[in-house]
């Protein structure tokens, strides 16, 4: 790993006047400020710094829920109503990453291509690289940029169910939970986890069938409090149909009205300080895991000795991490020594 002047130290030249031309709304400027900020190292945490004292603690929107419930088209539609509402639109677009090349499919950004030319809404799609199958750090970064540089609602699309369910609790104010007509029994293996946080519950493809019928389950299983986050905010359900463009401004409404609840409960910044304090985890994941990685591949030898013995496992394991802690806290003084 290499040296690590942390925070304090002034940002070079070039990134000075990058981060001053993307304050200003340049496109350009600020989607090369975006690809800096997700590559974790000191610039990146230096320019974070730089950021975070702009933050308004702008309403993050997460939207989760079960695969192929079309999310991504409902957020296309949801960014076209608040853009109708005059609301500055960022959207963070979780794409699975191809275990083979480690490339991201962005399929999001395609299917939200219709914003493409609208200046009020910039529109990212990133990896999932959590160390845990989560949100990762790049994701949580880029929410503190948008949050800084003034864009009044930001959403975060996952791309799924797993541990970014989880961890999307602590990044968004508002969690939205996506279903569809004939999920039963996805809805039942859902219950022990992404079903239980959210704030609004969304049957999407209306227009199916068996729509009412889910829709009855959804709405009899938050009657009950089987579903939904527990507090002072009772849930809401939302039909809707994406492609058709159905119940997308009363879905809309249910965002707005759970922000105003945020806002009166006082959660606002109690919720972004959750997200920073997700972040640091994370960053402290990154970096014990890349010393761990450099220090494994440079004892490789030790490694598969152990492997042939059958044994000793333990003992090897404890070491690494040693190491790796050790080679982590050395960073830190390094740190100290520069600033």
């Amino acid at each position: 790993m290499g040296g690590c002047a942390l925070a304090g130290a002034a940002l070079p030249g070039v990134v000075e006047d990058l981060l001053r031309r993307a304050l200003e709304g340049q496109p350009r400027a600020l989607g090369r400020l975006l690809s800096l900020l997700e590559r974790p190292g000191p610039l990146s945490a230096r320019l974070l710094e730089r950021l975070t004292p702009r933050a308004r603690g702008s309403q993050v929107v997460g939207f989760t829920g079960i695969p192929g419930a079309g999310k991504s088209t409902l957020v296309s539609r949801v960014i076209g109503e608040l853009r109708r509402r005059g609301y500055r639109v960022a959207v963070v677009a979780i794409d699975p990453t191809s275990p083979l090349s480690q490339g991201a499919l962005m399929g999001d950004r395609l299917r939200m291509q219709e914003h493409s030319t609208d200046p009020g809404v910039f529109i990212r799609s990133i990896s999932t690289r959590g160390l845990r199958g989560g949100l990762s750090l790049a994701a949580l970064t880029l929410v503190e940029a948008f949050d800084a540089l003034g864009y009044d609602k930001i959403i975060i699309e996952t791309v799924g169910v797993g541990q970014a369910e989880v961890d999307i609790m602590h990044a968004a104010h508002t969690i939205v939970v996506v279903t569809m007509p004939g999920a039963g029994d996805d809805i039942q293996a859902l219950k022990a986890g992404v079903m239980e946080i959210g704030d609004i519950y969304v049957v999407n493809k209306s227009d199916k069938p068996e729509a009412t019928k889910t829709y009855e389950y959804m709405s009899f299983a938050l009657e009950k409090g089987d579903i939904g986050r527990q507090g002072g905010w009772a849930p809401r359900l939302v039909r809707t149909s994406a492609v058709m463009g159905q119940g997308v401004r009363e879905l809309v409404d249910a965002i707005e009205e759970h922000w105003e609840y945020v806002n009166r409960a006082g959660l606002r910044w109690e919720r972004v300080y959750s997200r920073r304090s997700l972040l640091v985890r994370l960053t402290a994941e990154r970096l014990l895991a890349e010393s761990l990685e450099e220090i494994a591949g440079a004892r490789r030898g030790e490694l598969l000795e152990v492997a042939r013995r059958g044994s000793g496992f333990l003992e090897e394991a404890l070491r690494l991490a040693g190491e790796a802690c050790g080679e982590v806290r050395g960073l830190l003084g390094e740190g100290e020594g520069q600033g």
